[in-house]
């Protein structure tokens, strides 16, 4: 991912490997990732059980923090695909009851219909 597009708020692909090592003691029995994406250092990881986002804090981005959303909890979720002029897409999913929806961006050439399927996969 470039450093511009990353600070414009744009998520993109994130490696495998990575994700093995991060999500090591966080995946329970028959849990597999479908899809992961990273805003910067952030990322939001897709699995067939839940959603988990993973916030890392300070200089170094040695704390995290990650916050399970069973997919049950979904109540809605959009996506605005990119047009001719705004090259990115959004996402948004509203959880339980709060009225703001999570957003994330994502850039051109990151497939949102994947992970727009992965949602409804699990949630309908």
């Amino acid at each position: 991912m470039g450093l511009l597009s990353g600070l414009m708020g744009n998520a993109s692909e994130v490696d495998g490997e990575e994700l093995d090592k991060l999500l090591a003691d966080t995946l329970v029995s028959g849990e597999n990732v479908e899809k992961a994406f990273k805003v910067i250092r952030d990322m939001f990881v897709f699995t067939n059980k839940r959603l988990i986002l993973i916030d890392k804090q300070g200089v170094t981005g040695s704390k995290i923090e990650m916050l399970t959303i069973p997919y049950s909890k979904i109540t809605k979720f959009s996506k605005e695909s990119a047009g001719h002029f705004d090259l990115d897409s959004e996402l948004k999913i509203w959880i339980g009851s709060e009225p703001e929806p999570l957003t994330r961006e994502f850039k051109a050439g990151d497939n949102i219909n994947e992970v727009y399927r992965i949602i409804s996969q699990y949630c309908l």
